[in-house]
């Protein structure tokens, strides 16, 4: 079974992180510019103490507040978010993440990020490893 360091190792790189001082604007100019669905807010001890998300960003316009320049992303982002652990199993984590309907988990560490998947992270690996087993089985028909 596919675990979550896995998937980490095949995307690299760290979660996208912005300072408690932040600002909305702040968050939605690092989500564009580097291309992803969130950022994460980092305690001083490199643990996660908030998620910013595409999705809130949303809600925060449906509710006709769009003065993002001056928002605080603390008092916008998500505190209490579901973390992953490196050892976690993806076909566990992609049903914790769809029975919660959420898209983004950070994965940590003793107590540190390590880095972040999405949704579409997990499905993709599910869907290479299902090939694997399914070319591992034609395979072994075939010998």
């Amino acid at each position: 079974m596919m675990q979550l360091k896995e998937v980490l190792k095949i995307k690299g790189g760290l979660p996208v992180t912005v300072p408690a001082t932040a600002t909305i604007a702040d968050a939605i100019r690092a989500m564009s510019e580097h291309k992803v669905g969130s950022v994460i807010v980092p305690n001083a001890d490199g643990s996660p103490a908030g998620i910013f998300t595409e999705r809130d960003v949303l809600n925060l316009c449906a509710e006709g507040r769009v003065d993002f320049a001056k928002m605080p992303i603390r008092s916008c982002m998500t505190c209490d978010m579901t973390t992953g652990k490196p050892e976690d199993g993806v076909s566990d984590v992609l049903a914790i993440m769809t029975a919660k309907r959420f898209r983004h988990l950070p994965v940590v560490e003793d107590g540190k990020m390590v880095g972040m998947v999405s949704i579409g992270d997990l499905v993709k690996a599910k869907l290479e490893e299902t090939a694997q087993e399914a070319k591992s089985l034609r395979d072994y028909i075939h010998s």
